[in-house]
């Protein structure tokens, strides 16, 4: 009896498979999503494409046996399913929309660490996944210079036109299908560019430019054309404009206690080169901060943060409102009732989102399953399954203040999936081979 269902070893990871037919083209979907996220953004699709492309992956999963699952998986299954138990707690029909929404993008990030934990090295190699987020790195990279360089470029987008004027109206959906380069900010005392191409939020864009730069640091390594490598290095320096000009202090700090994460640990097994290389590109950084004119963007930056009273609130209310409805909470966010002018109670941090639309319960689920993620992801091959810590790291360090939907739980899910991955194809290694040398 063939079993649907089976845990740490993926499928074939590290064995051989004719490369013919529809197997040669099983990582097309993985390309699409992140190679292609340029043309999506342009077409209104970038908030859709996740869910879109899973499908592919859904149905090529489908033609596996067995599909094959970490331990600890079951964690996150209880997670949806309390989720998806939550839209009982749904008061308003509008509201339906964006739950409707986030249950997709969830689903889809479910098939996407699937698919990549279960198909084999030779048909989506870890080299293609890694080489694949520096590209989609390189692309936020240019989003944000696009947003400093042009802050007000916008278009309307085919999504725009294809759907009902009623629902492209929607203030939700508006965002999510109406390219633009930046957010116009003016709590400094004037109108700054906060860079958020290709995403909806400065805050996606801050967030998914701090968890796909570790894949750049592995990437070094697999860049086998050194013309590659210097632009990777060019686009990492240059890319401190956008960085600062975002006025993104979560970027900030979830970057910087990644690198130290990462710092500490080179430390603590000796590898001296890796460390000094770091230092040298954080001090490298740190000079430019320092002797051009940034130093007093980041100053004026601190000088002004306005946002922390509303998020304050914000924190406040849904943690008392949630008192009310523990276990499932209410479904999505909702207006305050505090403050009519902020934004929705159970925004501002994915956190807070799980905890006022699914309860207490579902928040335990739902970091439960990243604390077994971080865990699990510790030992592994000593280049890719410590950097896709580190981006798991950076997740967790996230969830207070930054949302992961739709585009960073995606990216966090990917570098779980490959550490995992990884991690379950040394394991096979040493039970056939016992003498052989852990590699963590």
């Amino acid at each position: 009896m063939t079993r649907v269902w089976d845990t740490e070893s993926p499928s074939a990871v590290h064995q051989p498979a004719p490369q013919t037919g529809l197997r040669r083209r099983r990582g097309y979907p993985f390309y699409l999503m992140f190679l292609g996220f340029p043309v999506w953004w342009a077409l209104g699709l970038s908030a859709f494409i996740w869910p879109i492309l899973a499908v592919p992956m859904a149905l090529a999963l489908t033609r596996q046996r067995p599909i094959r699952v970490p331990r600890g998986f079951g964690v996150w299954v209880l997670f949806l399913l309390w989720m998806l138990g939550s839209a009982t707690r749904l008061n308003d029909p509008t509201r339906s929309l964006p739950f409707a929404y986030r249950a997709a993008t969830y689903g889809a990030a479910t098939i996407i660490f699937l698919y990549v934990y279960n198909t084999s090295e030779h048909l989506l190699s870890d080299r293609r996944i890694v080489l694949s987020l520096v590209v989609f790195w390189m692309v936020v990279t240019a989003g944000g210079f696009l947003g400093v360089v042009a802050p007000h470029f916008e278009f309307t987008s085919p999504m725009e036109k294809v759907l009902p004027g009623r629902l492209a109206s929607n203030d939700f959906v508006h965002e999510l299908i109406h390219p633009a380069s930046a957010q116009i900010s003016t709590f400094l005392g004037y109108a700054e560019a906060r860079p958020k191409a290709p995403f909806e939020y400065t805050n996606d864009w801050g967030a998914v430019f701090a968890l796909t730069t570790p894949f750049v640091i592995i990437g070094w390594s697999m860049l086998r054309s050194t013309t590659w490598r210097w632009l990777t290095r060019i686009f990492l320096v240059a890319a401190v404009v956008p960085v600062v000009g975002s006025l993104n202090r979560g970027l900030w700090l979830s970057l910087t206690l990644g690198l130290l994460y990462a710092g500490a640990r080179l430390a603590a097994r000796g590898r001296v080169r890796p460390l000094f290389g770091l230092v040298i590109g954080l001090t490298l950084v740190g000079s430019i901060l320092l002797f051009t004119p940034l130093r007093g963007v980041i100053e004026a930056r601190f000088a002004h943060p306005h946002s922390n009273q509303g998020r304050e609130t914000l924190y406040l209310e849904a943690a008392r409102s949630v008192l009310s409805s523990p276990l499932l909470g209410f479904g999505s966010p909702q207006p305050s009732v505090i403050n009519p002018n902020l934004p929705s109670v159970g925004t501002q941090g994915q956190l807070w989102l799980v905890l006022y639309s699914h309860g207490i319960i579902g928040l335990a689920f739902y970091l439960g399953w990243y604390l077994v993620c971080f865990w699990q992801s510790r030992r592994g091959d000593p280049l890719i399954a410590f950097w896709c810590n580190v981006v798991i790291f950076i997740a967790i360090v996230q969830l207070p203040y930054y949302g992961q939907l739709p585009a960073q739980i995606q990216v966090t899910m990917t570098a779980a999936a490959l550490s995992l991955r990884i991690r379950a194809g040394l394991r096979k290694q040493q039970l056939r081979s016992p003498s052989i040398e852990t590699l963590a």
